[in-house]
């Protein structure tokens, strides 16, 4: 990009060059498209982005007078990427191809504009939603065989190696709530009380914080309750202290792997909240603007409700308009001071918004 052709364009509210950039002021920590009506920012505060997904990805949030995400998104297009939706979650799930000829739209632009959207493809769309209508279907009791065809996986080998993956055990075993997975936890003292950490052998599957080492165990168990959990603080020591040393105040992101189940809005929302910067806070309303459903806000606040992992999602940064703490998993007060305690090492470590 040649930043100051689009510095000019910013300078001048050029709405003409909407949707080719976009521009982010650091000082604020939000991103316009270079037409917006808000005050021009000083240009050492600026950066550029081709796509808002990178500018958010830096950590920046949609602006909320030009509403960068929805720029050159049609109702059309969205009435048709619903139709998509809807067509994806029947079986036979069809091909990118099936579907943009049922839409009238060639599979390229059906794809991107798709994608636009909805945060993800068309594909990665139908297999999250097969994988929640399997999920459904095994907590009901459902056997693995029907309930396998019900989500619409065409054979036994596609839903082994699909959905067990997804699920960090096969379809049998989370059926039966887990009997058969081995899941490790430790626990240890933090700042913000007691934490515990379970993972299985993919990765994390459960972090949770409170006052009481017995409650935290017994909310591991109704997590799993079939499952062979057994305690072992030696092999866990490195992930647990990895977790001490982020709420002791290192605010690097905890890079760990991860094995936790999740829908496709879920997904969305959580990566959402991964990209909110140490010490910085977003709305209910602010979340869902950004995954482009404005009116979703009720259901950003269910994900981060059912957000099994304390920390590595950090939902703790999610406040309702205003500013106002609302419910969080593990206590409003701990909400509160685990904010209040990254406000206060933020200066200390000279990272601004």
């Amino acid at each position: 990009m040649n930043e100051e052709r689009c510095w000019q364009a910013v300078a001048t509210r050029d709405a003409t060059m909407d949707g080719q950039f976009f521009y982010a002021v650091q000082s604020t920590g939000i991103y316009c498209r270079p037409g917006c009506p808000s005050r021009r920012p000083r240009r050492e505060h600026v950066q550029f982005f081709r796509q808002a997904e990178a500018a958010e990805q830096a950590g920046f949030r949609a602006c909320q007078r030009c509403h960068p995400r929805e720029q050159g998104i049609s109702a059309e297009h969205r009435e048709l990427v619903a139709r998509a939706c809807a067509t994806l979650e029947s079986v036979p799930v069809p091909t990118l191809a099936e579907l943009g000829a049922q839409l009238g739209m060639s599979p390229f632009h059906l794809q991107r504009t798709f994608k636009r959207i909805m945060g993800m493809t068309p594909r990665q769309y139908a297999a999250a939603h097969r994988l929640a209508v399997l999920k459904g279907q095994l907590k009901q009791g459902e056997h693995v065989t029907r309930a396998m065809y019900e989500a619409g996986y065409g054979s036994s080998s596609r839903l082994y190696e699909q959905a067990s993956a997804r699920l960090g055990m096969t379809p049998a075993t989370y059926g039966r709530g887990g009997a058969g997975a081995q899941i490790s936890y430790t626990l240890a003292a933090t700042p913000f009380g007691q934490v515990l950490v379970a993972a299985t052998e993919r990765g994390v599957c459960f972090v949770s914080l409170g006052d009481d080492a017995a409650a935290l165990e017994a909310a591991l168990t109704q997590e799993f309750p079939a499952a062979s959990i057994t305690r072992a603080d030696e092999a866990l020591n490195p992930w647990v202290t990895a977790i001490v040393q982020h709420l002791s105040g290192d605010p690097a992101t905890l890079d760990l792997p991860l094995d936790v189940r999740a829908t496709a809005f879920q997904q969305r929302v959580w990566q959402a909240l991964c990209a909110i910067p140490y010490g910085s806070t977003r709305t209910y309303g602010e979340i869902a603007a950004a995954l482009g459903q404005p009116t979703a806000a009720r259901a950003v606040a269910r994900a981060c409700a059912t957000n099994p992992v304390a920390l590595f999602v950090p939902c703790h940064r999610v406040v309702g308009e205003g500013g106002e703490l609302r419910g969080y998993r593990w206590g409003v007060a701990r909400k509160q001071a685990l904010l209040a305690h990254e406000h206060m090492v933020m200066p200390a470590l000279n990272v601004t918004e």
